[in-house]
C-alpha cells in the first residue's frame, strides 16, 4: 500500500491571520493588545529592518503578553482560543483540502512556527499531528522564551525529517504562504505556495 503525508504550514496559510497576534488580543484586550504593541513596536521594527530574528521578536511578544502566567491558565487561555477564535481563521477551501487528505488515508501534519500550546488542541480535535515552536517553563510558568530553535526555514525540514522517514511516502504534499516554507515545499513531491484564497 502506498503512503501518503501532507505538511501543512498554519499561519497565513491555513488561517487568515497570525495566530500568536490573535492570541495575545484574545488575552488581553484591544486595548491592551494595542499598547502593547506599541511597547514592543522597536523589536518588530527591527525585524522587518533584519536587524534582529524572527525568533527574538517573537520571544520578545510572548514575553510580554504571556510571561509569568502558570502552565495551568496559559493551558486554559489556549483551550478557549482554539474554541471560540481559532475556527474563525481557518481557511474554509484549506480546510477542505485538510479533510479530503484525510479522507485517503493520507498522514496530515501542521508544521509551524507557532507554539504547540495553542496549535496541539486544535490538532488533536481534527486527529491530525503537529510540529511546532516550543516554549520554556521555570517554576510553572510561562517565560515567553523559545524551546530550541524557532520552528521556521530550515528548522521545519530538520524537525521532519527526525520524525519521518521520507522515503517511506510514494506522496509528499506540502503547503506553505512565506518564503521561510520554500525549505519544507522542497521536500515535496506535490508542493502548493500560497494556494488558498485570503
Amino acid at each position: 500500500m502506498q503512503k501518503r503525508i501532507a505538511f501543512f504550514d498554519f499561519d497565513g496559510t491555513i488561517t487568515s491571520t497570525d495566530s500568536m497576534l490573535e492570541l495575545a488580543k484574545f488575552n488581553s484586550g484591544k486595548v491592551a493588545y494595542l499598547l502593547g504593541m506599541a511597547l514592543i513596536s522597536p523589536w518588530l521594527v527591527a525585524m522587518k529592518a533584519g536587524i534582529t530574528s524572527n525568533a527574538k521578536a517573537k520571544e520578545v511578544l510572548l514575553t510580554h503578553f504571556f510571561g509569568g502566567t502558570t502552565t495551568e491558565a496559559f493551558a486554559e487561555k489556549c483551550q478557549l482560543f482554539t474554541e471560540k477564535v481559532i475556527p474563525k481563521l481557518i481557511k474554509e477551501d484549506a480546510m477542505a483540502a485538510i479533510m479530503g487528505h484525510l479522507k485517503q488515508n493520507t498522514t496530515v501534519v501542521i508544521v509551524s512556527a507557532s507554539a504547540e500550546n495553542w496549535i496541539a488542541p486544535w490538532c488533536h480535535s481534527h486527529g491530525i499531528q503537529f510540529i511546532c515552536s516550543q516554549l520554556i517553563v521555570e517554576n510553572n510558568k510561562i517565560t515567553g522564551k523559545l524551546k530550541g530553535d524557532n520552528c521556521s526555514g530550515k528548522e521545519k525540514v530538520s524537525r521532519i525529517k527526525a520524525l519521518f522517514n521520507l522515503a517511506d511516502y510514494s506522496s509528499i504534499y506540502c503547503y506553505g504562504d512565506t518564503p521561510e516554507d520554500e525549505f519544507m515545499l522542497g521536500l515535496a513531491t506535490k508542493s502548493y505556495y500560497r494556494f488558498f484564497k485570503k
